[in-house]
């Protein structure tokens, strides 16, 4: 299972734990992901994604699954994401 956000594309980073005595040891932070059941109310249908925090909020933000979708940016996306944004603005339209 990969570690990314399929609606904001977040990734781990890399970084250092530093002690007291300013000693670096290599470490990852992770997004904070979830898995999340969408609803698409233009084509009918529900979708299981893995979503950080992050992408949930910005969901709520925008009022509904699709509204955030048609107004995301394509290369934050994930594949299957690209092709049920792809489907929506031709429905919509």
């Amino acid at each position: 299972m990969s570690k990314k956000c399929e609606l904001t594309g977040k990734i781990p980073l890399k970084g250092h734990n530093v002690s007291h005595a300013n000693n670096k040891t290599k470490r990852r932070f992770l997004p904070n992901l979830k898995k999340v059941k969408f609803k698409s109310e233009l084509l009918k249908r529900s979708l299981r994604l893995n979503v950080s925090n992050a992408g949930v909020r910005s969901v709520d933000k925008k009022g509904s699954f699709d509204q955030f979708l048609i107004s995301a940016k394509s290369r934050d996306l994930s594949l299957r994401l690209k092709k049920l944004k792809k489907s929506l603005v031709n429905k919509s339209a």
